[in-house]
């Protein structure tokens, strides 16, 4: 499938490119095509168990096996396409070079997404060097502990709390699986993100960051900014502007957010519980973008990123349950109605020295601490800068290998949660 999606995409390209134009017809077609190849594999059965359950009747449908990474390689076959489109002159004449944008490995599976012309001249262009493999190392090593140390760890309660009946649920424990959610996916997936852009950067690419410490955000569109962000910017690159963004006017751009984030949540699977998470963050930039929360009040920011937080934890409520029904028993436990009330037997049954241990860095790590101390210092930034500190990281970073080692060897196979998208 990707190869020969590759070779369609890059015959256009070649043709546009001899030509110096790209009829807008076969763009398209190729857009057709790949959101086409998305349905087909993606989609197929929710779209027609929707279609039975508004006809009352049931439609069978085949199991469809997923080809891994779909929605990540077809979003970059898009790119290309556009980019084709907007400048035929820039396209790649090599096709394996072009391949190599679709198929790089290590953001293949899972991200980050990579627009082509982000990353046209490094195709062509690159450096790998010693100094490159040493940070690219360190990178991934960071990404590999965050996945295997705190993600894996915040698992060992969101997972148990996430199974468990209605009638179990207590407060406490409804909250604390959120928190241990919103702690795993955040840890899971940008350790992901940190291991494909160390992979890159020994081989000499550099690929743009995918997330800037998004539970510090002040207000959900400042969250959006900063979580994801490969995804958001295609997003916004590739259908907000095209669509007209806020030029014409405040009730069109508000349009066209809602059509971003119904896409962004049908992006992430076929479930009707990703389409009202996108909703859901829909509905708070929007009474963001009105005025009817007011982030911009910087007097109380630290209020605005308590709720921020808060409001993109409980939206991963959503996100994580099997089910709206689910999804809504969580919510009303959260505010104390119904279940098992307000015993903390549950919940305290997961503090153990390790989880605990794990717990108090996911919040300590989750805000920029060292963007922070160096802001303030500049002591501190020499400091951090210096060869001996460089030293010690690389240092650490060995250590934190080993321990990685002996936790992968010693646990069982627990995948990344973005290979399931």
């Amino acid at each position: 499938v990707l190869v020969g999606f590759s070779v369609m995409h890059y015959a256009a390209g070649e043709y546009a490119r001899k030509k110096e134009r790209f009829p807008k017809a076969l763009l398209a077609l190729l857009i057709a095509l790949d959101v086409g190849l998305l349905v087909a594999f993606k989609y197929l059965g929710f779209f027609a168990s929707g279609i039975g359950s508004l006809l009352g009747m049931s439609l069978k449908v085949p199991e469809i096996r997923l080809p891994i990474g779909i929605s990540f390689f077809t979003f970059q076959l898009m790119s290309y396409a556009i980019d084709a489109y907007r400048d035929p002159g820039s396209l790649e004449k090599g096709f394996f070079k072009m391949l190599l944008y679709i198929s790089f490995f290590p953001q293949l599976i899972a991200g980050p997404v990579v627009k082509y012309h982000d990353i046209a001249s490094q195709l062509s262009q690159r450096r790998e060097t010693p100094e490159n493999a040493a940070l690219g190392m360190r990178r991934f090593v960071v990404g590999l502990a965050k996945k295997l140390i705190l993600a894996n760890a915040m698992a060992g309660a969101a997972d148990p709390i996430f199974a468990l009946a209605e009638h179990d649920l207590s407060t406490p424990a409804v909250w604390l699986g959120a928190l241990a959610y919103a702690m795993q996916l955040y840890y899971d997936f940008s350790g992901y993100s940190d291991m494909a852009i160390g992979m890159a950067r020994v081989f000499g690419f550099e690929l743009k960051e995918n997330f800037a410490h998004p539970y510090a955000a002040v207000g959900i569109a400042d969250f959006w900014r900063r979580w994801h962000i490969s995804v958001t910017s295609w997003f916004r690159e590739y259908v907000y502007i095209p669509l007209g963004g806020n030029r014409k006017g405040k009730l069109r751009g508000e349009l066209n957010a809602f059509i971003v984030f119904l896409l962004t949540g049908l992006w992430h699977g076929a479930n009707v519980t990703f389409v009202v998470w996108g909703l859901y963050n829909w509905l708070f930039r929007t009474l963001e973008s009105v005025g009817a929360i007011p982030t911009k009040i910087k007097k109380l920011a630290p209020l605005w990123r308590v709720y921020t937080f808060v409001a993109a934890m409980f939206g991963f409520v959503i996100f994580r349950s099997e089910s709206l029904s689910q999804a809504f028993a969580f919510f009303k436990k959260a505010v104390g109605v119904g279940g098992a009330g307000l015993n903390p037997g549950a919940a305290l049954s997961f503090f153990s020295p390790t989880f605990t241990i794990c717990l108090v860095l996911c919040l300590i790590f989750m805000f920029p601490v060292r963007d922070a101390i160096v802001s303030k210092s500049a002591r501190a930034a020499r400091l951090l800068e210096s060869r001996a500190a460089q030293t010690v990281s690389y240092v650490l970073a060995a250590a934190l290998f080993v321990v990685c080692v002996v936790v992968c060897v010693s646990g069982t196979y627990d995948p990344f949660i973005y290979f399931n998208f």
